[in-house]
């Protein structure tokens, strides 16, 4: 579930979901309809002529005759003239709106979140392993700041961009596994994008629809402020804030991803470690032969000080460097640097339930 606009999200169900629906809804019309099926006892009229002139098994269908008219039978079951009897469920279209029902329940639940974009709006569910757990998603600067600048090739790289393309990534990822997510930063018009360079622009708002200060400090305590206020409204949740920033260094210095914690939250540091943990897992995995050189350690930082949910300061590397830069251009990297995040908040959230 991702909480974004008002109203908070927006939920759409597929048309072949409708239709499956509508086939439940007329097949279960039509067994209510038949539930009330009536027949008037004629001279002659036993239950074994009235069953199979209705098309009815009599073997299968006696009880249930009884069970439904046992109030207006007479002697040994039998028939009254003039008597109006209620004629038993058919059990083939019992069995058919069994089928459909259990085909609905098969289909995997789809949700649209226009926030991503026309490519990346409809999310399919894939599991419920982070259902309960809320996180406040924010990526760095924007509005009229536009963060740390780069340049490659001629194009400018803007950090609120870049930083807020992984964002989206990550939060799409999460309520594909069950989460509800609030983007404190967000852009009414940017989705996931796919291009190299992201175009620089300054329309981004924070939470819940509040134009961005120029002032840095303005812009900490209003990001701040509106996740505590979220905190408060989920009390007793599982909550977690993820501030996804990218650093500004010498163009000769080349850095991994890595992590801050405020000094006085062992749940940070804790979030922290299994973050860089899972990236040290997927580079062994992916790129063996390169190593990994991120570092976790705390850090004086306004929004994780003062935030009271627990919170991690990603740094996704150095936008001057032509490796890292490849890191924040290539959509692919974008996405494999927001899945590793994801798998690195589902150990941790699996490691705080225990």
């Amino acid at each position: 579930m991702l909480k974004i606009l008002n109203p908070p999200y927006i939920k759409a169900h597929y048309p072949y979901q409708i239709i499956v629906s509508g086939i439940l809804i007329f097949f279960c019309f039509q067994l209510s309809a038949q539930e009330y099926q009536t027949y008037k006892a004629k001279k002659g009229d036993g239950i074994y002529s009235v069953l199979k002139q209705n098309g009815y098994s009599y073997t299968e269908s006696l009880n249930q005759f009884i069970e439904l008219n046992k109030s207006k039978l007479g002697k040994e079951n039998a028939l009254i003239i003039g008597k109006v009897y209620r004629l038993p469920l058919k059990t083939d279209t019992i069995a058919e709106v069994q089928k459909i029902q259990a085909k609905i329940e098969a289909l995997p639940e789809k949700t649209v979140y226009e926030i991503f974009g026309k490519k990346y709006r409809e999310i399919t569910i894939k599991s419920k392993e982070l259902a309960g757990a809320i996180y406040y998603l924010e990526s760095g600067h924007g509005g009229p700041d536009p963060g740390a600048i780069g340049n490659l090739n001629g194009h400018i790289l803007c950090e609120d961009e870049y930083a807020y393309d992984v964002t989206l990534r990550l939060a799409r990822n999460l309520i594909e596994r069950g989460a509800t997510v609030y983007l404190i930063i967000r852009d009414p018009n940017d989705g996931i994008r796919d291009e190299q360079y992201l175009a620089p622009d300054k329309d981004e708002v924070c939470y819940p629809d509040n134009e961005i200060p120029l002032s840095q400090l303005a812009r900490l305590k209003q990001s701040t402020a509106a996740v505590n206020s979220l905190h408060a409204l989920n009390k007793k949740k599982f909550q977690r804030l993820v501030v996804i920033h990218v650093d500004s260094r010498s163009e000769k210095e080349n850095i991994d991803v890595f992590f801050y914690h405020d000094k006085g939250s062992n749940t940070g540091k804790r979030m922290a470690n299994t973050l860089k943990e899972t990236f040290e897992k997927k580079y062994a995995e992916h790129q063996p032969n390169r190593g990994y050189s991120g570092s976790v350690s705390d850090r004086n930082l306004y929004v994780i000080k003062n935030a009271v949910s627990p919170a991690v300061f990603i740094e996704l590397g150095n936008i001057n460097h032509t490796r890292d830069q490849q890191r924040f251009i290539n959509p692919d990297n974008r996405q494999a640097v927001a899945n590793w995040l994801r798998d690195g908040l589902i150990d941790d959230f699996k490691k705080s339930i225990k």
